[in-house]
């Protein structure tokens, strides 16, 4: 039985290391299993370099066909689990075939590489980047080793971010005006607005500000949208009267928050919208929304 169970070990040990791992921060991610991993991060056109460490098990040599590294940015949907699109694919040749006898150390590099994709975890879909160490071989199947990162790009502020003002009514009945002080937020921003009731003729009993994230994978028929709602902050309780005008604040940073990500490879988008909910006493729901753009800004 302990002959069998050591056919299905590999034969050896595969070690990969960042060349700045002790310095370069890390951050935790999600695995698919649900567990927590710190990872190093990185952000498009910096170097990618380190060392990959090959050791036989004791007594075992490895007889092998070539090493190589790769650097893959991949996107998986969860509708075809396991099949991963490759955005970026960049290869290293380690070393020629032959046989390893004793733990040997290959330096590797990849210069400026371009990451334009943030990495990101949704409902239905995951981007990853990922370093994958192939030593391989013609029996046995080859031996893989891979190395999850993460990837996070900076924004400077927009140019140009103009508020948002907008009016929602029902004839005769309500008429409000909103006015949020900008349309572009970053991840640790504070909406600031205000609400304004022009005509308030049926009895509202609350208000809401809900901040949606909205995730589409796919294109065509096979479009599939997924609607969060991750924030919910309630801005009045009771009936407003006509010419009443409420604040808003809310502060991002609480909440797990994205950038927005508009049509990535033709393979998905993440939207986000600010979406105002009243309640009238019959509990009818009257909204309005508006989507936001997120971007994440250099910490200082």
């Amino acid at each position: 039985m302990n002959f069998l169970l050591g056919a299905f070990k590999p034969a050896c040990n595969i070690l990969i290391t960042f060349s700045d791992a002790k310095t370069r921060k890390q951050v935790p991610m999600k695995k698919e299993n649900g567990q927590m991993v710190m990872v190093p991060l990185f952000q498009s056109q910096e170097n990618i370099a380190g060392k990959i460490s090959i050791e036989p098990l004791q007594g075992k040599k490895i007889e092998h066909n070539g090493v190589k590294v790769e650097l893959l940015g991949q996107i998986e949907m969860y509708f075809d689990r396991g099949n991963f699109y490759d955005f970026t694919s960049l290869v290293r040749e380690l070393d020629v075939p032959g046989d390893i006898y004793e733990r040997k150390t290959y330096p590797f590099e990849f210069s400026t590489v371009e990451m334009p994709y943030e990495t990101y975890s949704g409902v239905n879909v995951r981007l990853r980047y990922v370093l994958k160490v192939t030593v391989s071989r013609n029996y046995g199947g080859s031996i893989v080793e891979y190395q999850d990162f993460m990837v996070r790009n900076y924004s400077p502020p927009p140019s140009i971010n103009n508020s948002i003002k907008m009016e929602v009514g029902i004839e005769d009945c309500l008429h409000i005006e909103f006015e949020y002080n900008k349309s572009k937020y970053h991840l640790k921003d504070v909406i600031i607005g205000k609400i304004y009731f022009l005509l308030v003729r049926i009895k509202i009993k609350n208000m809401d500000l809900e901040i949606r994230r909205r995730e589409s994978t796919g294109s065509g028929a096979n479009t599939h949208v997924e609607t969060e709602t991750l924030a919910k902050y309630e801005l009045m309780d009771g009936a407003p009267v006509r010419g009443e005008s409420i604040p808003i604040r809310l502060f991002l940073s609480p909440y797990e928050l994205t950038p927005t990500h508009r049509n990535i490879n033709n393979k998905f988008s993440v939207k986000y919208y600010l979406n105002l909910v009243l309640v009238d006493e019959e509990d009818r729901r009257y909204f309005k929304q508006q989507e936001i753009t997120i971007y994440r800004l250099q910490d200082s």
